[in-house]
């Protein structure tokens, strides 16, 4: 249920409004627009309507929201949210590219790639310290020694760092290093592991799992956002069909529908959509075309001797060709980089 306050509501009003709510065993959560408050209850709905929350002086009108994922649904938060990341933001005019290797494999590397991309344009760093493997023999990434890198390569360019937390029991060791976990498609269902970082503030990267409809991603979102974490950024990363010429496939319809159903921001991934680095410049460019916050995007000097998804990482040279393009086709759609 929504809850729409008048105009210049106090904040005594709302405090009110909020008191109540909790007397009648529901959850408030505050969502403040450019001219109105929001409060949305969370819990049985009848209760309100029978309670006469109504009739409250400060209340302009109650409303019921009718799709399942309550938070992160445009009816409960109408404009759109901006997620900062170490001072970074996601969701406004201006694009937010993130770009690094798949998995940090040296600091040697890493700093070698961070320096790169940030010369190139990019906002974020992205490296993997756990990463998900196919197979259990594949490499499994550094642990506590590439968030280390990850550190220092924040301390050198400046940028903050996205890495990718995959079990609730590593989740403080990953947050005393990023700026913005990562949640991976095998894990957008982790519930567990959402409502852990739902307990945090730190802004966390949800992406779609690979055959995941959009409203199962919009629910994973609720899970975090239920606890009180509202700093969530979306990724599209492609899904699994029967197409077999790309690793995935790139679902770029998927950017309009979430700007319609949510306020949260979109990222789009194009090197996990694609896996080939030749797709990965004209899917960005796609992305952004189509209404997406940025991209995520994954960037190495020897893609040959990549520890993992070499094929679709682009050279550094690449990268910079891609960030060029991208400028022009942002000027298009009124963003910026």
């Amino acid at each position: 249920m929504i809850i729409v306050l008048r105009a210049h509501a106090t904040e005594e009003e709302i405090a009110q409004v909020c008191r109540r709510i909790e007397d009648l065993g529901l959850t408030p959560h505050l969502s403040r627009g450019v001219e109105r408050t929001i409060i949305g209850a969370i819990g049985d709905e009848r209760i309100l309507l029978d309670k006469g929350i109504e009739a409250l002086p400060m209340v302009e009108k109650v409303l019921p929201v009718l799709k399942p994922y309550k938070l992160a649904s445009r009816d409960f938060h109408p404009d759109n949210t901006v997620v900062t990341v170490g001072g970074v933001r996601v969701g406004d005019r201006r694009l937010a590219v993130v770009a690094g290797p798949c998995s940090v494999e040296s600091r040697e590397m890493l700093l070698s790639v961070a320096r790169d991309v940030q010369a190139a344009g990019a906002h974020l760093l992205r490296g993997g310290a756990f990463k998900p493997r196919t197979s259990p023999y594949a490499f499994q990434g550094l642990g506590e020694e590439a968030l280390r890198y990850l550190a220092e390569a924040r301390r050198e360019t400046g940028m903050p760092v996205v890495t990718e937390l995959m079990d609730p029991r590593e989740a403080m060791l990953v947050l005393k290093y990023a700026d913005m976990v990562q949640v991976g498609a095998r894990n957008m269902q982790n519930f567990r592991l959402l409502k852990e970082l739902g307990m945090q503030k730190t802004p966390v990267l949800l992406k779609r799992g690979m055959s995941s409809t959009i409203r199962e991603l919009l629910m994973s979102a609720e899970y975090i956002l239920s606890e009180g974490n509202y700093n969530v950024i979306l990724c599209e990363r492609g899904i699994r069909t029967f197409e077999d010429a790309t690793r995935n496939t790139l679902d770029l319809s998927a950017i309009p529908v979430l700007k319609q159903l949510t306020h949260l921001p979109v990222l789009v991934d194009p090197s996990h959509g694609t896996g080939k680095w030749d797709l990965v410049a004209p899917m960005t460019l796609a992305a952004v075309a189509a209404g997406a916050d940025g991209v995520m995007v994954e960037v190495h000097p020897r893609p040959e001797e990549a520890l993992s998804d070499g094929p679709q990482a682009l050279l550094p040279s690449r990268f910079q060709r891609m960030m060029d393009d991208l400028k022009r086709v942002a000027e298009a759609v009124g963003r910026t980089l």
